[in-house]
């Protein structure tokens, strides 16, 4: 990774920070201006916004790097999702994991229903599942963790299967991010994010991104993106890279505390089922008091918040059936937290006072 000709190698918590600025020279501002153009003057690179501008450029920079590929953003994670599906040929068969993100599986149940695709739902921790439902798809859509049951998928062993069988591969990479697994170097055709999640961090813009390596995959999601109208702000682009540029330190922060907390509620009473992968921000518990405990629990903490979404500096819990669409995969006691970059013995305390009730 190289932040440009004058510097080394550096780690990602070093590139994030550098990432995606304008260049070192007298008088020039540290931090990339916002541009909000929708119009440029006749041939230069940026004619029309929606084919392109500048405001995209330096946050697309930085997720690339981060995945060691080449970024195309989104005004949402939807958008970036939608731009992969809509390369899929007509019947093309879809194989998708248990319990996937409830809009990407929504989207691809609808067009199953226009019977423009066909869709086909595997266990991604099994692998002779995986072999089965690969056989003939166009594309295999894994997430590792899965979200959010939490399911961790052998990414490697999954491509490879995929390849064989003729398929594609798209790998949702929101919960894990960059700093824990980068799936292009696994032989991934396509990254997935929801930009709004961990990597802005403060739940405050909605977008998304694809990265690919293969400039003719780039050429064709951007391609996506102009037809498909998904194009992001230029305010939400400059707010998510000043979010990124502190991504390191609150993923640090955030895995810290989950790991504390996953081994604590792990002993509780109250608690069926503790889901943690070790390595994510993302807890997932399922209460022993069923759907009613669940509910109760998410109504009575004070510093942690009920909403959805995750990924945040704030800590967030939802039980995850209450969502419209979500997999009968999901257990209806489930609730999933999010940790945020508050004090741990803070989050503890007010989840044990909330599972007391």
């Amino acid at each position: 990774m190289f932040l440009d000709d004058d510097l080394p190698d550096v780690s990602e918590q070093t590139f994030v920070v550098h990432a995606g600025r304008p260049a070192r020279v007298p008088g020039a501002p540290l931090n990339s201006p916002i541009v909000p153009a929708s119009s440029f003057h006749a041939e230069g690179d940026a004619e029309y916004a929606r084919m392109g501008s500048p405001a995209f450029e330096d946050l697309e920079a930085a997720i690339g790097g981060l995945e060691r590929g080449s970024a195309t953003v989104f005004s949402s994670g939807m958008g970036a999702a939608n731009a992969i599906i809509d390369q899929l040929p007509p019947q093309a068969i879809v194989a998708i994991v248990l319990g996937a993100y409830n809009g990407v599986t929504q989207r691809l149940e609808q067009l199953a229903s226009e019977q423009r695709v066909r869709v086909r739902a595997f266990d991604v921790t099994d692998l002779e599942a995986v072999r089965a439902a690969a056989e003939g798809a166009a594309l295999l859509w894994l997430e590792s963790p899965t979200n959010p049951l939490l399911d961790v998928a052998d990414l490697q062993a999954c491509i490879r299967i995929a390849h064989e069988a003729g398929a594609r591969v798209v790998v949702d990479n929101t919960i894990a991010t960059p700093l824990t697994q980068r799936p292009l170097e696994l032989g991934a055709d396509y990254v997935m994010h929801s930009v709004t999640k961990v990597l802005s961090g403060h739940s405050d813009v909605l977008l998304g991104a694809v990265v690919v390596r293969d400039d003719a995959e780039l050429a064709a999601i951007r391609a996506r993106r102009t037809l498909l109208g998904s194009n992001p702000s230029a305010f939400d682009c400059y707010l998510a890279l000043r979010g990124l540029r502190t991504f390191g330190l609150r993923f640090a922060r955030m895995q810290e505390s989950a790991r504390e907390l996953a081994a604590r509620l792990a002993g509780h009473p109250a608690i069926a089922r503790v889901r943690y992968p070790g390595s994510s921000s993302i807890i997932s518990i399922e209460l022993a008091g069923g759907e009613v405990a669940a509910d109760r629990l998410c109504r009575s903490t004070r510093i942690w918040t009920y909403a959805t979404s995750l990924g945040g500096v704030e800590s967030l819990l939802e039980r995850r059936r209450r969502a419209a669409g979500e997999s009968h995969a999901v257990p209806p006691e489930l609730v999933r937290l999010s940790v945020g970059i508050e004090g741990v013995e803070d989050l503890w305390e007010d989840l044990a006072q909330a599972l007391e009730r």
